[in-house]
């Protein structure tokens, strides 16, 4: 009775792990061997990697990825393009930490949404929050958010994730409004927060992209991107070619 009433405690504080451990000493006889503190440290560390877990999901559920990627199963083919130093380098997430940016080019179906996402899943692990949004419907809900009155509260939302990956950037067409938006979302985060883009575009051509005839507004998004950005230029072949195989298949 004394055991249960212990447990009933434990849940009622929100000590799920400790519980857990609890249950499970009272079910293992070789644990009564152990002395008391080894018993209660044992209880901490499993309520410890409980939150850590827990934590883990939350923040993998809100960045909603499109891709489950690892960056353990990356494919490195010599004419992919990809260095395994510098994917190290990417991995300890320093660049997110410092509000860094990084821009992912490449021809269609080369991973490029996958290894974003791969990225993210890494931040996630270290306790960074990420978003995840394919740019042309996140543009779609930022010119809705415009009548309904939310533009604002959508900025201040995409402005705290310490990684805001934008997909398929300049897959397409995009108006003065969305120019502007886009810009709006991009100076809040600049110097603070990391921008990862993924784009079948080059580089050299975003400023055509992004002008529309305003040649200010491009200089000013481009600056604020590129500027002192990672740049990661995938090549080859598409990787749907590999399919059944325990790599990337999307673009």
């Amino acid at each position: 009775m004394l055991s249960q009433e212990t447990l009933r405690k434990l849940q009622e504080m929100k000590l799920s792990g400790l519980a857990k451990g609890f249950e499970d000493q009272l079910a293992n006889p070789s644990a009564h061997h152990l002395s008391f503190e080894e018993r209660f440290g044992l209880l901490v560390d499993q309520e410890m990697t409980f939150r850590e877990n827990r934590r883990l999901q939350r923040l993998l559920k809100a960045a909603k990825f499109r891709e489950s990627g690892s960056l353990e199963d990356i494919d490195y083919l010599p004419e992919r393009g990809l260095e395994r130093s510098a994917m190290a380098s990417l991995a300890q997430c320093q660049w997110i930490r410092q509000g860094a940016n990084l821009l992912m080019t490449g021809p269609t179906g080369t991973g490029k949404t996958w290894l974003g996402c791969a990225l993210g899943n890494r931040a996630c692990r270290l306790g960074l929050t990420v978003t995840f949004h394919r740019l042309p419907l996140l543009l779609e809900d930022l010119a809705i958010a415009h009548g309904d009155g939310s533009f604002r509260k959508r900025l201040n939302q995409l402005a705290k994730a310490d990684l805001l990956i934008l997909d398929d950037f300049g897959i397409a067409a995009m108006n003065a409004i969305g120019r502007s938006d886009l810009l709006e979302v991009i100076e809040q985060r600049t110097g603070n927060r990391s921008t990862l883009v993924t784009s079948q575009l080059p580089v050299d051509r975003w400023h055509d992209y992004l002008s529309g005839g305003n040649s200010t507004l491009a200089d000013a998004l481009l600056d604020r991107l590129v500027s002192g950005a990672h740049r990661i230029e995938l090549k080859g072949g598409s990787m749907r070619n590999r399919r059944g195989q325990n790599t990337e298949l999307r673009e």
